[in-house]
């Protein structure tokens, strides 16, 4: 036993911690009450104290200015700490509910162990998102969503620098490498996942692209006949005489639209372009073609072959390191097209389902330069099996219809409050009390809110160098 339950509501069940324990934010503590099992989860501490509060200050006061330690008859009885907790779930037999009574008074509550959560299995499309963590205490037992519900519906991983956020995403990307239920493009510009994922006993499912690759990868090279007008939505900012230009010779000359521009071979004035805007949409082209990558001599396959590969299974990564943010953008955005395109026409119900992983996702979903194709994959992706897993340090700057729509996120710490906020008012589950929690939570931990779970989970992330070295086949699952 290490606290019972002394007074509080529903919402907040106030427990008094037992001498010489030590409950933590976020810990889970287990309330076994009339035949019940209720999980509770630590959101607050704070003191308790029988003695009146002149008699501690003056207690205080003496021992601070040397004179002898003070003592309080039965201080251990009349001193003490408090534990607002929060209702988690009820566990009756196999099944998890809402726990809608509070427990008898006096109740006593304990630490969360394995057992607890025996009923819970590992789904047939595994996606392990970390280990069950009691405060900061790991049980030691693999956390498991079902992958094919989880990623077409979307999951987004905040967290402010040094949280490990990159981590968290080797791990997820290392374990699904080898699953076939799933395609996974990573837009990838730092150049971190490749080197990591090689090492994989199943690299053959693994493709790099490049400027320039190491040994195993392809070159990054896409022809321009394979750029659309609509591709650039989102990329840089197109007045509308622009894009209506775009359109018009995109209309006449079809794959060679780019090309024809160019190479100032266009009798522009023949299309209605007034001729301030023809040589401006000129430059912006050029801007944002990285002539490294959109080529007018090769590279015709490459967005076939991507998209084919995340259709058979395969992991695609992109290393859009030495790329230009708008270049870096419109490489995506191509690709995020190609994909859902494909999605919408292809309506095999077995197919692999398709993720996307973007880093400082508000760049592609804050809409700043209009509505991107990122966006209507999280508005609609998801009844094509085509989802998103979006990164970033700055939640707020996405448009809260975008993160509702964002079913499943690993939250990791955040100390900023208006993240926290923009997080919060998103999540599956009621996190209205768990921001101290989430500004708490260190490197590696953090809590998990789906529509696919039970219940918001705590968890702790492993370093992914252990994880690639380890056994995990031989853990105990867990599905929640």
């Amino acid at each position: 036993m290490v606290g019972q339950v002394v007074s509080g509501s529903h919402g907040e069940v106030l427990v008094r911690q037992k001498t010489g324990e030590t409950l933590e934010l976020g810990e889970i503590l287990v309330c076994d009450s009339n035949g019940r099992k209720l999980l509770f989860q630590v959101f607050d501490l704070k003191y308790g104290s029988q003695v009146e509060e002149k008699a501690i200050e003056m207690a205080s006061g003496m021992s601070l200015q040397g004179f002898s330690e003070q003592h309080f008859l039965d201080d251990d009885l009349r001193n003490y700490v408090l534990a607002s907790l929060k209702p988690l779930a009820e566990i009756i037999g196999s099944d998890v509910v809402t726990v809608k009574a509070l427990p008898k008074f006096f109740s006593s509550l304990r630490r969360l162990e394995a057992k607890d959560l025996s009923f819970l299995t590992k789904p047939e499309h595994a996606l392990f998102v970390g280990n069950v963590r009691c405060g900061s205490r790991s049980l030691d037992l693999p956390v498991y969503l079902n992958g094919r519900e989880v990623l077409p519906h979307h999951v987004f991983i905040p967290a402010t620098t040094g949280r490990g956020k990159s981590n968290l995403v080797k791990v997820m990307l290392y374990s699904l490498l080898p699953e076939s239920y799933c395609g996974i493009l990573v837009l990838d510009p730092h150049n971190e996942y490749y080197s990591a994922l090689s090492k994989h006993s199943k690299k053959e499912k693994l493709v790099y692209y490049s400027t320039k690759p190491s040994a195993g990868g392809f070159s990054l090279r896409i022809n321009y006949s394979s750029l659309r007008p609509w591709h650039f939505q989102g990329v840089m900012p197109f007045s509308d005489p622009q894009q209506e230009a775009m359109h018009a010779l995109y209309n006449a000359f079809k794959d060679q639209w780019v090309s024809k521009i160019l190479s100032d071979e266009v009798d522009f004035k023949k299309f209605g372009i007034n001729e301030l805007t023809y040589p401006v949409l000129q430059r912006r082209l050029k801007l944002v073609l990285n002539e490294s990558v959109f080529v007018e001599n090769g590279g015709e396959a490459l967005v076939d072959d991507v998209v084919s590969d995340l259709f058979s299974g395969k992991k695609v990564i992109i290393d859009t390191s030495r790329l230009s943010g708008e270049s870096e953008l419109l490489v995506g955005g191509l690709l995020a097209s190609s994909v859902f395109s494909k999605a919408k026409s292809d309506d095999s119900p077995n197919r692999p389902v398709v993720s996307i992983v973007i880093e400082e996702a508000p760049r592609v979903l804050s809409e700043k330069n209009g509505s991107s194709v990122f966006s209507s994959i999280a508005r609609e992706g998801r009844k094509f099996g085509v989802g998103l897993i979006a990164i970033t340090q700055l939640a707020s700057l996405i448009p809260r219809e975008v993160l509702a729509n964002l079913n499943t996120k690993i939250i990791l710490g955040n100390e900023m409050a208006q993240e926290r906020e923009a997080i919060i008012s998103s999540a599956a589950q009621d996190l209205s009390s768990d921001s101290k929690t989430i500004a708490s939570l260190g490197k590696g931990e953090a809590l998990l809110s789906s529509v696919f779970s039970k219940f918001a989970v705590p968890l702790i992330i492993p370093k992914f160098e252990d994880f690639s070295k380890s056994d995990s086949s031989n853990s105990k699952k867990v599905f929640v």
